[in-house]
């Protein structure tokens, strides 16, 4: 019988020389393509650290990476290491830990437990999530035990303007002032002394940023473009379908029209609109959704969409399963391809977990499978991690619960 071979150790040295050459490559891509101030750690400030940021761009983690001067572990979805080749190359530049979005990942604490004892600073954004709305989104307390677990002192790196220069909604990169920085470091000696609850709230506390304000200009002539990515809810008549072009959204049910001002702003066109921010439309739709009824949507269908489906074969690869298919969304299931003879249902009872992955994929963890949905650059997917997570409230009997997957 063979011997089992033993893993080697997740902290290399080639780690260090990959960080000094993104440092020199990445970093300058990344200042002139967001103009972030980046304010990097004091040379001499090179312990090991675990460091908790909020998630506002595609390239949070580079911010990261520009203000400590170490290797830095990042927490990452699956999603990046199920793209074949290229995963394998991200594994053996930076070595990633891998978590499943949604998901309680022992394997993905362990991991982090071995990059610790092995000398390697970590780096997690808590929200699992890139905001929406331009506020920091919700944080689960399991962040906190993985934190007492590793015992590491805790660097709180916030991210400012982010929202405002690149939406999660957006595929247009607007100029305008934005920062990334350290703002503290809490020690293990000042959190061990606080409980679950209080130690949550300090990091809920320390990494809360509410870009629902008008204090800076972020200019594009498409700054509203793609909105719908992130709004369903119209406030006039109610789940709907809404469309973007250039600085302005329309609902296509009433003609309801706002136009999104460098501000940040939201402006009514022909009549006053009762949202002055992105946040405050935002957190009308999770109100709405938070009281809809799924059993009043089982005989028609809420959203009809397409979108081109793969099965993720998890931490290796992407297999096209279904090109262009037709998507149907009730109160309690998603039915592709209704109607036809390869038409399936996945029921949401049979659903362990839905995510919104980069902008716009959604993810749904069916069974053993995971179904990746990929739709038009008009695509919500959002709506269907919200309406999902709102019928498992229901059926668990936290009626009153307002978690709706982000």
């Amino acid at each position: 019988m063979k011997k089992k071979k033993k893993p080697g150790t997740w902290v290399k040295p080639r780690h260090k020389l990959v960080r000094a050459l993104l440092s020199v490559t990445l970093g300058p891509v990344s200042r002139l393509r967001y103009g972030v101030r980046i304010t990097p750690l004091p040379k001499a400030e090179t312990r090991q650290m675990l460091i908790l940021y909020n998630h506002q761009t595609a390239f949070d983690q580079f911010f990261v990476g520009m203000a400590v001067r170490q290797p830095i572990y990042y927490l990452a979805t699956e999603d990046i290491f199920s793209k074949g080749f290229l995963s394998k190359l991200i594994r053996y530049l930076v070595a990633p830990i891998p978590i499943k979005k949604q998901t309680t990942d022992v394997r993905a604490v362990m991991n982090c437990l071995r990059v610790a004892r092995e000398g390697g600073s970590i780096a997690i954004a808590p929200e699992g999530n890139r905001t929406y709305s331009g506020r920091t989104g919700y944080i689960n307390p399991a962040i906190t035990m993985l934190a007492q677990k590793l015992g590491l002192p805790i660097a709180i790196f916030r991210i400012e303007g982010g929202y405002g220069v690149h939406p999660r909604w957006s595929d247009a990169v607007r100029k305008g002032p934005m920062r990334a920085y350290i703002s503290r470091i809490v020690e293990p000696e000042e959190y061990q002394a606080l409980d679950g609850n209080a130690m949550n709230e300090l990091i809920c506390r320390e990494l809360f940023v509410d870009e629902a304000k008008a204090d800076a200009a972020y200019r594009h002539k498409r700054s509203a473009e793609y909105l719908e990515r992130a709004l369903y809810v119209c406030p006039t008549c109610g789940l709907s379908t809404l469309e973007s072009h250039r600085d302005v959204i329309t609902c296509k049910a009433c003609g309801m029209q706002v136009r999104y001002l460098p501000t940040r702003e939201l402006c009514g066109i022909d009549k006053p609109f009762p949202f002055r921010f992105v946040a405050e439309w935002y957190d009308y739709q999770q109100e709405v959704v938070g009281k809809l009824n799924p059993d009043e949507h089982l005989d028609q269908p809420l959203y009809r969409d397409r979108a081109s489906i793969s099965k993720v074969i998890v931490y290796e690869r992407k297999k096209p399963f279904r090109r262009d298919a037709a998507l149907a969304l009730y109160g309690d299931r998603i039915v592709i391809d209704e109607g036809k003879d390869n038409e399936l249902t996945l029921s949401f009872s049979e659903i362990r977990s839905a995510s919104v992955l980069g902008r716009n994929k959604l993810n749904l963890y069916h069974g053993e499978d995971v179904y990746q949905f990929k739709g038009s650059k008009r695509f919500c997917a959002l709506k269907y991690v919200n309406l999902y997570h709102r019928h498992k409230n229901v059926r668990n009997g936290v009626d009153h619960e307002q978690f709706l997957g982000l």
